[in-house]
């Protein structure tokens, strides 16, 4: 179903949306009518529970027809939701998570700050209690899908007078609440990606994540997901990459045969064909981990760090043997090398990824 999708409704378009910098929401809400939205929420709350093996095989796939779109789905169906799923009680559920888990809404997920990323203890956010109240401030960078046409708001982590981590919802149209103009990127032209600007925004507590007891290790339980999910898109991207160059290559005549012929060209594809399997088993190995209940933390982060690495990788390579049609912005090459590098970057860089293996064999 989704190869299908991805072919015959996201492919066709992709081009037109990343072009003009636009979230394509309609197709969001397409997805949506397939019952995706919400892969790894119970359909208590309006979810598919399809589970994270099978979330990664339909991410194959519709990561192949854009990774804008893929991204943006991948956002909302982990980092943007799990907190909530995870760590929210029985009404903030029913008021949050089914809405996104039918796709109504689109979920957002508020963690990294202008003055830091990687170091989350660092933040700066703060939030002050008063009475049935809270006041939020801060400010938050690289946030993707808070400002959509469907986005209802974010989940955000500040710390209180006492220096606790508090994860929260900050609704849109809450007064004090704003937000930055979309950022220029590399790639992933078509996810709208923003800062979120915090000034005196006045919050119920209700609000508050498991009356505040949640915190720091919910936002870092759902990057652990996100990692698989990243993983997942990451490898959709060396898949694409490998599909093309190998396409071009048994197509592209020089020296009287196809350029598919010469030892220097099979030796490219080969290498390519092997970083995506490897990434291929590692995420999937992962994906069953965490349907299975079992520890995870260190396959996500080896298979976050080597589908990443592929993806990169590859993506330079079907440049290389596409040549000066690979370097232009018409091809469908450029655009997946362009769209590759983030890979390396959200969801925890590579070198956070290497950092958390190393603990997980207990350096």
């Amino acid at each position: 179903m989704c190869r299908t999708f991805a072919r015959e409704v996201i492919a066709p378009t992709a081009e037109e949306w990343n072009r003009a910098h636009r979230f394509p929401s309609e197709v969001f809400r397409q997805i949506a009518e397939l019952d995706l939205c919400g892969p790894l929420v119970s359909d208590e709350f309006g979810g598919s529970n399809l589970g994270m093996l099978g979330y990664v095989v339909a991410m194959e796939e519709l990561g192949q027809g854009d990774q804008s779109l893929a991204a943006a789905w991948n956002a909302h169906c982990t980092i943007g939701t799990l907190p909530i799923r995870d760590h929210g009680t029985a009404e903030q559920r029913e008021r949050w998570l089914v809405p996104l888990a039918r796709g109504d809404r689109i979920g957002a997920f508020a963690l990294t700050e202008p003055s830091g990323g990687s170091d989350v203890k660092a933040i700066q956010s703060r939030i002050v209690y008063e009475g049935d109240e809270l006041i939020l401030n801060g400010r938050k960078a690289f946030v993707s899908n808070a400002g959509t046409d469907i986005s209802y708001g974010v989940v955000t982590l500040a710390k209180d007078v006492e220096g606790n981590f508090v994860a929260l919802i900050v609704p849109i149209g809450t007064p004090g609440y704003t937000q930055g103009q979309p950022y220029k990127k590399i790639g992933w032209h078509a996810v709208d990606t923003r800062e979120q600007i915090f000034e005196d925004v006045h919050l119920p507590r209700e609000n508050v994540l498991e009356g505040g007891r949640s915190g720091l290790q919910a936002f870092l339980a759902s990057l652990d997901a996100g990692r698989i999910s990243i993983a997942a898109l990451a490898l959709s991207l060396a898949q694409a990459a490998l599909d093309e160059a190998c396409a071009y290559a048994m197509q592209r005549i020089a020296f009287g045969q196809t350029i598919s012929r010469f030892q220097g060209i099979q030796f490219k594809l080969a290498r390519m064909a092997s970083r995506v399997e490897a990434a291929r088993l590692l995420t999937y190995q992962a994906a069953w981990l965490y349907d299975q209940g079992r520890a995870y933390t260190k396959e996500a982060a080896i298979a976050k760090l080597v589908a990443s690495e592929a993806a990169t990788y590859c993506a330079n390579e079907a440049v290389a043997i596409h040549g000066g049609y690979g370097y232009i912005l018409d091809s469908r090459v450029a655009r997946l090398y362009l769209d590759s590098k983030v890979l390396e970057i959200g969801e925890g860089t590579n070198e956070i990824q290497q950092v958390v293996i190393a603990r997980q064999l207990g350096c």
